[in-house]
């Protein structure tokens, strides 16, 4: 059952106003934009203090269960689910954006080459853009569930998605760790950290970030890097741009 999290579209109930509909939120700071019945103009409002719950009377309880900020570790899960499920050429890069307040992601398929890997239309984004409108960006619905994210790209994309049939056991068998060491409140990020006027740090710890407000840094053992990465803090790295699809079409 696809879990409750407010998101443009979300109709909401308010003391004063009555029901609306959410046009706009930010799950970074609880504010969300909001019209009532027939008035043309929205009202900002705060999710933790402005007694605004969802139609069917539930609270939203921001605070309290803040929703993931963040994308990653439901992503996790859902590559770790694949994995079992056979597709084990599914990789997950995560990494900082310049401002260092959101972290991007990318999901890629068939070779495993972290610096030149392959774009596919829908399969990146930003934390940035989630907290805005939490969803993925292949059809999936605000909060949906591992097996629901699951169907919703197998159906958006499925060219794309067999190409992560095979194995890869031992990215696998590292992903598992991952998983069960930061899931479900943390993710990893692939930043490969240059000091000021330094070259490239050599295996530096693995950054690990909370999805979510209100949860403390993470203390758990330390991640290793992916296989794969190793000698790459030595190479020059050029990075691939993804490809412009004009036709909203996913590509094979």
């Amino acid at each position: 059952m696809t879990a409750k999290t407010p998101a443009p579209g979300t109709v909401i109930f308010h003391r004063h106003r009555g029901y609306g509909v959410i046009t706009a939120v930010n799950l970074l700071t609880g504010w969300i934009s909001a019209r009532f019945g027939s008035e043309s103009r929205t009202l900002d409002l705060n999710l933790s203090t402005d007694e605004v719950q969802y139609a069917d009377g539930e609270a939203i309880l921001f605070r309290r269960a803040p929703p993931d900020r963040m994308p990653h570790a439901r992503l996790m899960a859902m590559v770790r689910a694949l994995h079992l499920a056979g597709y084990q050429k599914l990789y997950l890069y995560a990494w900082p954006k310049p401002s260092g307040l959101h972290w991007r992601w990318h999901l890629f398929t068939g070779q495993r080459d972290w610096m030149q890997r392959s774009w596919r239309e829908g399969w990146y984004g930003s934390g940035a853009d989630y907290n805005v409108n939490p969803v993925m960006g292949w059809g999936d619905s605000p909060g949906a569930t591992t097996e629901e994210l699951i169907h919703a790209l197998a159906k958006f994309d499925p060219q794309g998605l067999a190409q992560a049939l095979g194995k890869d056991e031992d990215h696998t068998a590292w992903f598992a760790g991952v998983c069960d060491a930061l899931l479900p409140g943390y993710m990893y990020s692939l930043d490969m950290q240059r000091p000021a006027g330094a070259p490239l740090t050599d295996m530096p710890p693995v950054p690990v970030v909370p999805v979510r407000a209100g949860l403390a840094p993470y203390s758990g053992p330390a991640i290793g890097w992916p296989p794969g990465w190793a000698g790459l803090w030595s190479k020059v790295h050029a990075m691939s741009a993804p490809r412009i699809n004009l036709t909203g079409i996913p590509e094979a």
